[in-house]
């Protein structure tokens, strides 16, 4: 930003509400109020039936208070639910779109690197604008942009993992000219992370449904043997 350009000013919303200071020394807050012959009747809230009545004769002044409007901030989703929403929408398993997050950005939806890649899935300031993210910080909309990304690369290298992993990190451009992974310490020692974590989430899940169903198998036969038993 230039030094002689205008600094924006932020303005939060607000309302106007009301200090009803009585002759006594103490005010009454209130949002709106009626009188009613020589009563003044002040609503405290919306409420209808939420209201003090005060002899209109003891009210010295109304003084106007102006009160900032609560703003409730919008809800986001957390990194597993963003991942979740991409593997949907792109159809990329979510392991392995959770072990590309942890080689970029080891889950820090804020960091940014020397080269200026940005968020969850290190999404460069082009490569984001091309994908329609307004804000790279975002978690829900780099993510979802980092997938589609990936998936592009995948269908580029017809499903070659490997390949599309080596382009993510080092672009399209050096696979084709190493017709592979470039010879870069950076991209290898990348690829054979995400690859190496991938490989050790399906090998758990794998032994985790095995033993499930070799327990299910165990309990089979207890559960036939207290039924006949009855």
């Amino acid at each position: 930003m230039a030094a002689d350009a205008p600094q924006a000013t932020t303005v939060s919303p607000s309302h106007t509400e009301f200090d009803a200071v009585l002759q006594n020394g103490f005010s009454i807050h209130h949002i709106r109020r009626e009188i009613l012959g020589q009563t003044t009747r002040l609503f405290v809230s919306n409420e209808a039936t939420s209201y003090i009545d005060v002899p209109t004769t003891q009210i010295q002044s109304i003084q106007e208070v102006q009160v900032a409007d609560k703003i409730t901030p919008p809800a986001t989703l957390s990194i597993s639910d963003a991942v979740n929403a991409a593997s949907d929408k792109h159809q990329i398993d979510p392991d392995l779109i959770n072990s590309v997050i942890r080689a970029e950005s080891a889950f820090n939806p804020h960091a940014v690197s020397r080269k200026g890649a940005q968020g969850l899935m290190q999404l460069m300031p082009d490569t984001a604008t091309k994908l329609g993210v307004k804000d790279a910080f975002d978690p829900a909309a780099n993510v979802n942009a980092g997938t589609q990304y990936l998936r592009d690369l995948l269908v580029l290298y017809h499903g070659d993992m490997v390949k599309a992993l080596a382009a993510y990190n080092a672009g399209p451009q050096r696979v084709a000219q190493y017709h592979g992974v470039p010879p870069y310490h950076e991209t290898r020692a990348y690829v054979a992370q995400i690859v190496r974590d991938f490989n050790r989430k399906k090998l758990a899940a794998q032994k985790s449904q095995a033993s499930a169903q070799s327990t299910t198998k165990k309990r089979l036969p207890l559960t036939a043997s207290a039924t006949a038993s009855q």
